[in-house]
């Protein structure tokens, strides 16, 4: 009974605990906000599409600065002022919604309609301000908190790395479920309440579990900073053997400011701290690329280059092709349960062949799966026809003045039961075709064989992403952690900005099969580059495969020596 009450009040326990509480309202608020979006903007997905190019485009820009202020602030204050504006931006977002819906009829009267153009404005700004600061969240508690709370042991931090991943796995199936249900049996006003209340109580909960963690785990009270000699680049930092820093109180390791120092920090003007963010943009990008698992990081980047994933592309794509909501959710469903065994091959994976070969066999289990994805674009079913080009379906609208397809408007409560975007309800139908007709059956072996392949694959996709996020949580100087994964975090968004991109340039289903292939390549650059990772990591020892000494000492190597991973 003892060890079961010293578990749960643990500082590792707490951590998970915050961080189930903290996914959850993401989840939940993530998936509620592109509905409310679709209802407000009468079942049109082009607000939804704005609030996802905002979001892309504003980590793609401001990664790299929000890192660099989880580095030069102390952990403490960047985790709990990141939480209060992340929370407090959802609740407001979630105030302002409620009285659209109430007062939607009104405002669409008053200044011709501008004044509710600009309480959608407010919304996206503001929901695009809580995604920023949940970014800087993910960074401080999932790339720096959870290395101190690990210690030296790199066991225990692959453990804690696979039961967060774990933790996101379920709550994104059941949160948006929890609250579709809300939506289903209320209305789109009472998910806005429940998910404004969600997040108050969240956030205090949250904020206490921070501060018991924080109190728990001392060495989270010393943090070196970063030496501003030379903008980010890597460095030796000193040690200050002679500093013991009182109890809770915060060490930052600085330069000793000597000589002409204070004088230059005076002869800063105005176009200086102008130019300085973009210093930082540049620097962060520069330090990014000078890291020794650059290559592991690119290569994670170059897997959201893909449309084989459960997203509204690829969903929407199978419900065209004769599959139900219901389906659907069981494959989401599926895909969770496989997401899942990944997290556990990961564990068992680095404890039988190490850290870097793990990641070389979760690739290549990836690239295997997604072969039957490959398949599929030439076997029955597929609607594939490389005779048309992907590009007609813009170019007959921009030139023939074709009108664009509308959103069928479904029941009520189809649209939230799955918790499911109406995108998965409503068939996307031409405005010149009867919706009533029944669709001609199509055969399900292509779209059969593609699903089996994507849901396969996420056992490989899984073990991969937490390798390569061990790396970087173990090759990544402490002074940086910040800005090179908020580096890594802008170029993930990137390569998912491309894929939606892509989809946008060819967005007839003839052109599908092409996407597929198209990703399967982008998937398979991103494992080669992992591939010469190791190659330079590992040399000739790169396909011994040895069980590690689980009775060796933790290396003690510097940060950025991969060969000893």
């Amino acid at each position: 009974l003892g060890s079961v009450v010293a578990y749960f009040t643990s500082a590792k326990f707490l951590l998970y605990l915050g961080h189930a509480l903290s996914t959850w309202g993401d989840r939940m608020w993530h998936f509620a906000v592109s509905v409310f979006l679709v209802e407000l903007y009468g079942n049109s997905l082009l607000l939804t599409a704005v609030y996802g190019l905002v979001v892309a485009g504003s980590v793609l820009l401001l990664g790299a600065l929000i890192g660099d202020w989880v580095d030069k602030n102390s952990r403490l204050k960047v985790a709990q002022t990141s939480l209060i504006v992340q929370n407090s931006s959802v609740i407001l977002c979630g105030v302002i919604l409620m009285i659209i819906f109430l007062f939607k009829t009104q405002l669409l009267t008053l200044y011709h309609g501008w004044l509710l153009t600009l309480c959608y404005i407010l919304v996206i700004t503001i929901a695009n301000i809580a995604n920023l600061a949940s970014t800087a969240t993910a960074i401080t508690i999932q790339r720096d908190w959870i290395v101190v709370v690990a210690g030296e042991d790199r066991s225990k931090l692959a453990d804690m790395n696979a039961t967060i991943r774990r933790i996101d796995q379920l709550t994104n199936i059941l949160a948006p479920m929890a609250v579709g249900q809300i939506m289903t049996f209320g209305s789109p006003m009472i998910g806005c309440g429940f998910i404004s209340g969600w997040n108050l109580m969240s956030m205090c909960v949250e904020y206490l579990l921070l501060w018991k963690v924080y109190q728990k785990t001392p060495t989270l009270a010393r943090k070196s900073a970063k030496v501003e000699a030379s903008e980010l680049k890597q460095l030796n930092v000193t040690k200050e053997g002679d500093m013991k820093p009182a109890e809770g109180v915060q060490l930052i390791i600085e330069k000793d400011v000597t000589g002409f120092e204070p004088q230059q920090e005076k002869e800063v003007g105005c176009a200086a701290r102008i130019a300085e963010p973009f210093i930082t943009f540049r620097d962060g990008w520069v330090a990014y690329y000078n890291q020794p698992v650059f290559l592991a990081g690119m290569g994670l980047a170059f897997l959201y280059m893909t449309v084989l994933g459960f997203d509204c592309i690829t969903t929407g794509y199978a419900y065209t092709q004769g599959l139900s909501g219901s389906v659907l959710s069981l494959l989401m469903g599926a895909s969770a349960v496989t997401g899942i065994m990944g997290t556990v091959a990961f564990t068992w994976l680095r404890r039988k062949c190490g850290l870097i070969r793990t990641g070389l066999i979760s690739g290549v289990a990836q690239l295997a799966c997604l072969i039957l994805c490959a398949i599929s674009v030439f076997m029955p079913g597929s609607p594939m026809d490389l005779t048309v080009s992907p590009f007609a379906d813009i170019s007959a609208r921009l030139f023939e003045n074709e009108p664009l397809p509308t959103i069928a408007s479904p029941e009520p409560e189809m649209i939230f039961a799955t918790g499911m975007p109406n995108l998965l309800n409503g068939s996307i139908v031409p405005a010149n075709s009867d919706p009533e007709m029944s669709p001609e059956p199509v055969p399900l072996i292509s779209v059969s064989l593609l699903f089996a392949g994507v849901i396969a694959a996420r056992v490989g996709l899984w073990s991969f992403d937490l390798t390569v996020t061990q790396l970087l949580q173990e090759n990544v100087i402490e002074s940086e952690r910040g800005i090179i994964n908020g580096v890594q975090n802008s170029m993930n968004y990137l390569l998912d900005l491309l894929h939606f991109i892509m989809v946008i340039l060819a967005p007839n289903p003839e052109a599908f099969g092409l996407l597929v292939l198209i990703s399967v390549s982008f998937v398979a650059m991103g494992h080669i580059m992992y591939f010469r990772f190791a190659q330079k990591s590992l040399g000739k020892q790169l396909f011994v495969c040895h069980t590690p000494d689980p009775k060796a000492a933790p290396d003690s190597s510097p940060p950025g020596n991969t060969s000893t991973v």
